[in-house]
């Protein structure tokens, strides 16, 4: 179990200045729903996106995070995802 603002800083010490939005939606601490837009994923798959994230979250991923919902996009991704919407 990893308290919401714990998880929090570890993103945003990876992620500087980076959109991140991070919920709890059970309370648990175990089950989180994480959305990060970052420039550091511009020309990276997938796969690479979100080997940052568990890279910043690192033993956590191992240990205190149960379950992790999520979605990562480079600025323009998001971009062409907001059009869509």
């Amino acid at each position: 179990m990893m308290p919401l603002p714990e998880v929090r800083a570890l993103l945003e010490r990876a992620f500087p200045g980076d959109r991140i939005e991070l919920e709890n939606p059970q309370g648990d601490g175990e089950h989180y729903q994480l959305l990060v837009v970052s420039p550091r994923f511009q020309s990276k798959s997938l796969v690479e996106q979100h080997q940052l994230v568990y890279g910043a979250l690192g033993d956590a991923m191992r240990s205190a995070v149960h379950a992790l919902a999520l979605k990562t996009y480079s600025p323009d991704e998001w971009a062409r995802a907001a059009a869509r919407r």
